[in-house]
């Protein structure tokens, strides 16, 4: 057997080697330095609004580029580009707007379309929040570890550096806990309509006729109806499932408890966990809500008037749609049974969920204006009979880090807002409202935009049926009114779905404004 030569490479080549080694070494490290300074500088110092702002359109320029790669369910009925876009930015800020049909998009695409949901929706960019606010901290925890020659400063600053050391601790726990109720509630939707769908043989029918997949039927529903988006892989949304009670009453508890009452099972969640495990950051969440600016941390009687109010809208709600539209065509052809499960399920989604089992076109217009009321109203709106009992030092303490003047308190309220919009698109669509006044009429566009802003989904849709001058090529089609819009007034409603999403920022909008 012979020996392997042994290999010698010269001295010049070895010491070249070993520089070049050293040069990427440094530049690794350097370039690493360079980019945490630069994301350190931009977590910061960069105003929250604009932080999110950019993460939104990145991520639906990301979904546009992905929706436009992959391949559609059939080639001959590919979306426009811009189709796509609207899609992606609707999916994004959970607004459900379509202009396409559903079932256009392949499984890929509809996974896809899960993704840009799951990152896009409250609970998750909450959770992202609240990690921006737990490296601040940590940068202030480190700023505040400083020798001190005096002794009485000394003794203050451990007290300092005690508090914030434990607040560290507390936002790092209710991160954590926020973080496995996010999975968990969706594992378990997940799991129960996946069951549900693989028992029930009138579903498995319409899927296979649909030529969907049973599994992204199951994974698209869960998350969409959890992030409140409303996006269903299936063209007439629930409409096709009226008949199927038992996955709309699993999917009922999914849209309270990603939305409307997460701050109510969030603090449930809490308090089971303070009574299994004793903790003192445990205690420092349930008692220091407001030191820790998680918006939806709520004390405890705020949650419960929070609880209340939404319970009674939605019974407000029922009790009207039972009463006006019991006999109504959009509940014709049901029992009893499910026109009040029907009925329940639809005035839950009425907030910001937007999954619709009955065609709202056919519903009475007095139920059109309160589903509009409640569209317009943001999650946590709630009736609140007491004096807020926040001190005026604790508010100054949360106001010492906003000494900026918002962007929010210096614009218009909503309000104002919504009507330039709603006139913009008035003026885009006049000469269809003038051609086809029963289609295209102000109370649509009004249903429309405030569907959009509240990013709910709901749409009226459109009827060539009511059309006063009918002609061969319409067609009728599952998508929303919105589908039927130019691309200038399409671009207008782009807009009102991230004004909404972001309707946080702009909560006090309008209050630099002296109207008398």
């Amino acid at each position: 057997m012979k020996n392997t030569p042994n290999l010698k490479f010269p001295t010049k080549t070895v010491k070249c080697l070993a520089s070049l080694h050293h040069a990427l070494t440094c530049m690794c490290h350097w370039t690493g330095t360079i980019l945490y300074s630069f994301l350190r500088a931009l977590l910061l110092r960069v105003d929250p609004f604009w932080l999110q702002l950019c993460y939104f359109v990145t991520l639906f320029m990301l979904g546009y580029l992905s929706l436009s790669i992959l391949e559609p369910r059939s080639p001959m009925n590919r979306p426009k580009s811009y189709d796509l876009l609207f899609t992606a930015v609707s999916a994004v800020t959970v607004s459900s707007m379509a202009t396409v049909e559903m079932e256009v998009f392949s499984n890929t695409q509809l996974f896809c379309l899960a993704i840009l949901m799951l990152l896009g929706g409250e609970v998750f960019t909450s959770l992202l929040e609240l990690q921006i606010q737990i490296f601040k901290l940590s940068e202030r925890k480190s700023a505040s570890c400083t020798p001190s020659s005096n002794m009485n400063v000394e003794n203050g600053l451990m007290s300092t550096n005690s508090n914030i050391d434990l607040k560290y601790k507390s936002m790092k726990f209710l991160g954590i806990t926020v973080l496995w109720y996010f999975f968990t509630v969706q594992v378990i939707g997940y799991l129960l309509v996946s069951l549900y769908v693989g028992l029930v043989v009138s579903i498995k029918e319409v899927l296979m006729n649909k030529k969907l997949n049973l599994q992204v039927f199951s994974i698209v529903t869960t998350i969409s109806t959890f992030t409140n988006c409303g996006f269903l892989p299936t063209n007439e949304s629930m409409m096709v499932f009226k008949n199927n009670l038992g996955l709309q009453m699993i999917l009922i508890p999914l849209v309270l408890l990603g939305n409307t009452l997460y701050p109510v099972f969030l603090r449930l969640v809490l308090l089971l966990l303070g009574k299994i495990s004793i903790r003192e950051e445990m205690k420092y969440v349930l008692e220091n809500e407001d030191e820790l600016r998680y918006r939806h941390l709520l004390s405890g009687v705020d949650s419960w008037y929070l609880s209340l109010t939404s319970i009674g809208f939605i019974f407000i709600q029922f009790v009207l749609l039972i009463s006006i539209g019991w006999k109504s065509q959009a509940m014709h052809g049901l029992n009893t049974l499910e026109k009040v499960v029907g009925s329940l399920f639809q005035v839950t989604n009425t907030r910001h969920t937007g999954e619709s089992v009955f065609d709202l076109s056919l519903i009475s217009p007095a139920i059109i204006v309160l589903i509009v009321t409640m569209m317009y109203l943001p999650a946590y709106t709630y009736f609140l009979p007491r004096e807020d009992t926040r001190t005026l030092s604790s508010t100054n303490k949360c106001n010492k880090e906003k000494n900026k003047i918002s962007i929010g308190f210096l614009l218009l309220s909503p309000l104002p807002i919504l009507v330039i919009i709603i006139m913009l698109i008035c003026i885009t669509e006049s000469d269809k409202m003038q051609k086809d006044p029963l289609n295209f009429n102000v109370l649509n566009v009004i249903f429309e935009v405030i569907s959009a802003y509240g990013n709910v989904g709901f749409s009226l849709g459109y009827s060539c049926k009511r059309q006063l001058q009918p002609y061969q090529e319409c067609r009728d089609a599952c998508y929303g009114f919105v589908g039927r819009w130019s691309y200038i007034s399409k671009h207008i409603l782009v807009l009102a779905m991230i004004f909404g999403r972001l309707r946080k920022f702009h909560e006090r909008g309008g209050k630099a404004w002296k109207l008398s």
